[in-house]
């Protein structure tokens, strides 16, 4: 009996240390990127062993290459594990680029017709999903070195330009063109100056249209409110 129990674990550790170099090898770009975008990877290694998103990249190309082969259930079947370890579901049509970071990563989800760019990064909470029961691509394209804060919805076939910034809790169902932010419910766009904002881990300093059109106009009203005492 101890014999067997040791075999097990032998075999486990193998299996872990086979896994963990697989992983090192062929996804460096994401654990790259886990690195450089959160503060908390302290070493490779524990982004390596114990980042939930990683792990479940891992398993979409995995899935993904079955769901191209039409090979029957097994994809759905494994993305639905890795949901259930990870708390993020990836649907296995999914199309996702190189360098993406899931930080923290429950409650992701992501549809089958979602196309991902490359190095993007995604807070816990964000939905990339589609509206209605319409067939072929309904769900959104998210475009290079895209941030989307934590609990924003993306839906519907849309397209979010590149270096784009869609606050947090955000519901975006329109275009958005490259270079903007969005923020509140429903999205509203405001462009930066036509440059990518630099502050990558910043998805709730950002600025509001509507806000601004607010504190502009109260300026506005002191300006003409001086003037008419000032007559009077």
């Amino acid at each position: 009996m101890i014999g067997l129990l040791l075999y097990i674990l032998v075999i486990l550790c193998v299996s872990i240390i086979a896994y963990s170099v697989f992983v090192a090898i062929f996804f460096h770009e994401e654990i790259k990127a886990a690195m450089r975008k959160d503060p908390a990877g302290r070493s490779y290694i524990e982004v390596l062993t114990l980042y939930p998103g990683l792990h479940s990249i891992v398993m979409h190309r995995l899935t993904h290459a079955l769901y191209v082969f039409k090979m029957p259930f097994l994809p759905r079947f494994l993305s639905q594990m890795m949901r259930f370890f990870t708390g993020i579901e990836i649907h296995p049509g999914a199309k996702i680029g190189k360098g993406l970071f899931i930080d923290h990563g429950m409650g992701v989800v992501i549809g089958e017709t979602t196309v991902v760019g490359d190095n993007v990064l995604l807070y816990q909470g964000v939905t990339l999903g589609g509206t209605g029961k319409e067939k072929g691509k309904r769900h959104p394209t998210i475009g290079n070195n895209v941030v989307i804060g934590a609990g924003a919805q993306v839906l519907g076939n849309i397209v979010i330009g590149d270096n784009s910034y869609i606050g947090a809790n955000a519901v975006v169902v329109k275009p958005v063109p490259p270079n903007s932010t969005v923020v509140g419910v429903p999205g509203r766009i405001t462009h930066q100056d036509g440059k990518k904002i630099e502050l990558d881990l910043d998805h709730i300093h950002i600025v509001d249209p509507i806000m601004q059109n607010i504190e502009e106009l109260q300026k506005r009203i002191e300006e003409l409110e001086k003037k008419i005492i000032n007559k009077s």
